[in-house]
């Protein structure tokens, strides 16, 4: 069974780590530019370096319908550039889940496949979608709504250790990114992370350097760049799929089988019970 997901960062890749393991075909689009902060763990990646593995999937980047066929026959993930979702029309996936977390819907629609899902803010469920994740760390992540909207972007990270704002950070000006940091370094308050053209972006708390964005990317003011965890004893934790990102992949995995259970009862079969 297709599943296309508009999105490969690294929550999106929480998502397909799961759906791949239970056994789906999966195609993820992407921007020719990807801005994943947490590029360890993001299969967009491959755009900038053709083939990345995470924990124990790999993905790659193809360019065309034959090298999307070879990469499901070796039982690897395609990633494509398709910023607009043209593959959705040419493959015609059973599932399209916008997992793009964007804040805002960059066209995804009911019409794309018969089963929709959206993650986060912007999608409203039963109009856009069928089915909207709620994304908000707290009480209700990875909660299912089939009616109405997830709740509103904050604007503030989740908090780690007591620090939010702190922990993510934002360029101050236009300009080329050049890092001089990697991800997994220990950092300090106050070091260097790297430049935005001649201006230096620091640290503003002491952690490990979860995520940096990529080397050459032109970024806007405000833009997000950097990701600190404030647990100097969570090393591993730059490498492996977040905890968040696997909510949102269970959440979305019961979201496919709820929208398969209620197709099944109008075709006359269930998945459970005596018909199963």
């Amino acid at each position: 069974m297709l599943v296309i997901l508009r999105g490969a960062g690294d929550l999106a890749t929480g998502i397909i780590y799961r759906l791949y393991k239970s056994g789906f075909k999966i195609l993820a689009l992407e921007t020719e530019k990807p801005s994943a902060i947490r590029r360890t763990v993001s299969f967009s990646e491959c755009i900038y370096t053709s083939k990345q593995m995470v924990e124990d999937v790999i993905a790659k980047k193809v360019t065309n319908l034959e090298e999307i066929k070879k990469c499901w026959q070796n039982r690897e993930v395609p990633v494509i550039i398709d910023p607009r979702g043209e593959y959705i029309g040419i493959l015609k996936p059973k599932i399209v889940i916008d997992a793009i977390i964007a804040k805002k819907n960059y066209g995804t629609n009911k019409n794309m496949a018969p089963i929709t899902i959206a993650l986060g803010p912007g999608f409203i469920a039963g109009k856009d979608v069928n089915v909207v994740i709620e994304t908000m760390r707290g009480h209700n992540l990875g909660k299912l709504i089939f009616k109405g909207e997830a709740l509103a972007n904050t604007g503030e990270p989740g908090k780690i250790e007591g620090i939010t704002k702190e922990r993510v950070i934002y360029s101050e000006v236009r300009g080329v990114f050049k890092a001089v940091k990697k991800i997994g370094d220990s950092v300090k308050k106050n070091d260097i992370l790297g430049f935005v053209d001649d201006t230096p972006v620091y640290s503003k708390i002491n952690g490990l350097l979860r995520g940096i964005i990529s080397d050459g990317y032109f970024v806007q003011n405000s833009f997000k760049i950097a990701d600190i965890d404030p647990r100097l004893n969570q090393y591993k934790n730059c490498f492996t799929i977040s905890d968040k990102a696997r909510s949102l992949g269970g959440a979305v995995l019961e979201a496919i089988l709820s929208e398969l259970q209620k197709e099944g009862g109008k075709n006359g079969f269930k998945y459970f019970g005596e018909d199963f």
